[in-house]
This record gives structure tokens, C-alpha cells and sequence, in this order.
């Protein structure tokens, strides 16, 4: 059932851990945007799961090349198959530093000159991404920590065929931030550049929420508002609902090391 989740059925991958029950889950052909072989999107749990069993699928992503992710609920958009799978292939076209830019000028633009209080100190002018975090603890360790704490929440999971977290975005088709943008694509490209400089990991997500660990997270108030100005433009509604000010969101985020977004 899983090599169905593979271009070529998975010849070679290996999982040896036993899964509970659970079946694949296979798009809408009327939301995908590019064919994917007439594959399914991902597998899906059953029933809900534990830390521990996160914990070691992940550790052999390597070699079944399965990533874990613990879903909100077994209710839509999963088992409806409400998905838009992209093609991997796309995410190699957008770059953090691009979106940033254009989310940030597209806001200003529109912005009522009493608004742009909300970006200060940086104002009208993008201050581009933030320059790496120092790792506290290896990323890996610190994803197996967040996923007890989400799967407190009993929730189910979804295990996708991706070499990186951040891929999965593209390969299940979520369509959490649509009302902040439209193309998943894009947001990938961005969780991508934060496993390079932060140490995050996607380690859960739901109807419109996304949960990532993080390993090398801000510690000085300077280097977390930088930080705080790139979520926002990732998700503007976590800063406005949570904060109110990229000032305020960056005292909430700094020496954090977990990430959760949701988008209204």
C-alpha cells in the first residue's frame, strides 16, 4: 500500500516499524494541479498515535523515505481528499528571500499609513530573511520532543513520500494558508529555508494550522524581530491575532522552539 505513495513503487525503500490500520488517501482530480501519475497523496492513520511512533518514523525517513506528520483530525480535508498535490519539482523555483519581498511590497502598498506601525522597526522597507540561528540541540531530537506534545492532542497520521519535511507542504496538497496564498509552493520554498537556518522540522499540521519544531531558534531580541518579520509575511494572521506587533510577536518567539501558525 505504501510503495503506491512512490514513482516506481518504492522499490528499495524500507519500514520497519508496524503501522496501525489505515489506508492512502487519494486527491480530487478536480484540485490537483499537475498529475502525479495517478498516485495517492499520502497514507492515513485510522486511529490516533502516539510521540513515540513519530518519533521513529522518523528516524528511519532515511531509508523508507516516508515523512511523518501528525494531523489535526481524521476529518476533511484528509479523508474527503480535498487536496491539491503540486509537483516537488516547483518548489525549487521560489526562494524565501522572493516571497518575503513580495508579500512585504504587496502589503505596503495597500496599507493605510497608520498600518505600517505594525512592521516597525523596519517599516515600508523589507529587511530580507533573518541570518541563521546557533543550534541548541539536533533537529531531530528536538522534532521526537514536539511530537509528544502534539500527539497529546490524539490526532491521527499522515505519512507522505517526500526527501524533507518541508516537501510534504507540496506532496498532500494542503491548502491551510489559502486565504493568505493561494500556491502552497511558495510556503514550502520558505519551511525549506528554515530547516536550513533554524533546525525546524514539520511535525504536525491541521485544517489551517502548521506546527514545526526548532532547533536553532532566536535568542536576542534584534535577531528575533528579524525573525518576526518573516513570519509574518509566512503568516500574517499568527502576528495580528497573537501580538498585534512584529515587537510584541518577537518577545512571544524568541528562545522558542516550536513554531505554530494559523491562518484565519
Amino acid at each position: 500500500m505504501l510503495g503506491q505513495l512512490f514513482t516506481g513503487g518504492g522499490d528499495g525503500r524500507v519500514l520497519s516499524i508496524e503501522l496501525p490500520p489505515g489506508d492512502v488517501v487519494w486527491p480530487d482530480p478536480g484540485y490537483s494541479q499537475f498529475s502525479l501519475d495517478h498516485r495517492p497523496a499520502f497514507w492515513l492513520s485510522d486511529t490516533v498515535v502516539s510521540g513515540d511512533l513519530w518519533a521513529g518514523l522518523r528516524a528511519e525517513h532515511g531509508r523508507s523515505g516516508l515523512w511523518p506528520v501528525l494531523l489535526e483530525d481524521s476529518v476533511q480535508p484528509w479523508s474527503a481528499g480535498q487536496i491539491a498535490p503540486d509537483a516537488v519539482a516547483e518548489i525549487d523555483n521560489y526562494h524565501a528571500a522572493a516571497f518575503m519581498a513580495e508579500v512585504w511590497a504587496d502589503w505596503v502598498q495597500k496599507a493605510d499609513a497608520g498600518q505600517l506601525e505594525l512592521l516597525d522597526p523596519f517599516g515600508p522597507g523589507c529587511p530580507g530573511p533573518a541570518p541563521s540561528g546557533e543550534l541548541a540541540a539536533d533537529p531531530g531530537a528536538v522534532a521526537d520532543w514536539y511530537a509528544g506534545v502534539i500527539a497529546e492532542r490524539r490526532t491521527p497520521l499522515g505519512l507522505v513520500a517526500a526527501d524533507r519535511g518541508a516537501d510534504a507542504l507540496a506532496v498532500m496538497g494542503w491548502q491551510g494558508a489559502l486565504n493568505h496564498n493561494e500556491w502552497m509552493v511558495p510556503l514550502a520554498a520558505v519551511v525549506r529555508s528554515w530547516e536550513d537556518r533554524f533546525g525546524a522540522r514539520l511535525v504536525g499540521m491541521g485544517f489551517n494550522t502548521l506546527d514545526l519544531s526548532v532547533a536553532a531558534p532566536p535568542v536576542t531580541p534584534e535577531h528575533a524581530l528579524h525573525v518576526a518579520a518573516e513570519h509574518w509575511t509566512f503568516c500574517p494572521d499568527s502576528v495580528i491575532y497573537s501580538a498585534g506587533t512584529l515587537i510584541d510577536y518577537a518577545e512571544q518567539i524568541r528562545g522558542r522552539n516550536a513554531w505554530s501558525f494559523w491562518w484565519d
